[in-house]
């Protein structure tokens, strides 16, 4: 079970220190990912992901992980149980560097936007930012089973 967390500020650049932030974040949750931790900082904030492998156990699944056209980028916790079908619908169109749901959750995003969320069959909370946009799009499972806490 991955721990992820972030931090948005709401003038740019922030009165704060991202990184500093983001590593004592990590550091609450270290039993949640003791496979990986990573960080991503971008202008108005960061993402950090605490990682557990399961699916993709290499590091090419690592977390926040970016799309290939380098604009977004993606901390997610959960399971996409129908991963390997969305999957093969978006395989046209993306190239794929991971066997993670990750990847596939991000490139849903990137095709779909928020409509994405339509398609997954699972439990899920995972964040991904728009860097070009300066935007972040967050979202649950519709049950719950994973929290998000903003």
């Amino acid at each position: 079970m991955c721990g992820i967390a972030g931090i948005l500020s709401p003038v740019s650049p922030p009165k704060f220190d991202v990184m500093e932030s983001l590593v004592t974040m990590a550091k609450q949750m270290p039993y949640r990912g003791p496979d990986f931790t990573g960080y991503f900082r971008f202008r108005i904030g960061g993402l950090s992901h605490n990682r557990l492998s399961i699916i993709d156990l290499s590091s090419d699944a690592n977390q926040p992980m970016i799309s290939q056209d380098q604009r977004y980028v993606i901390s997610y916790n959960g399971e996409i149980y129908n991963y390997r079908e969305i999957r093969r619908q978006l395989e046209h169109k993306y190239n794929f560097r991971s066997a993670s749901d990750t990847e596939v959750v991000l490139n849903s995003f990137i095709e779909w936007g928020p409509e994405c969320l339509s398609h997954f069959n699972g439990m899920f909370a995972f964040a991904i930012m728009d860097k070009d946009k300066n935007e972040l799009f967050a979202a649950r499972d519709r049950m719950g089973i994973k929290p998000f806490y903003y």
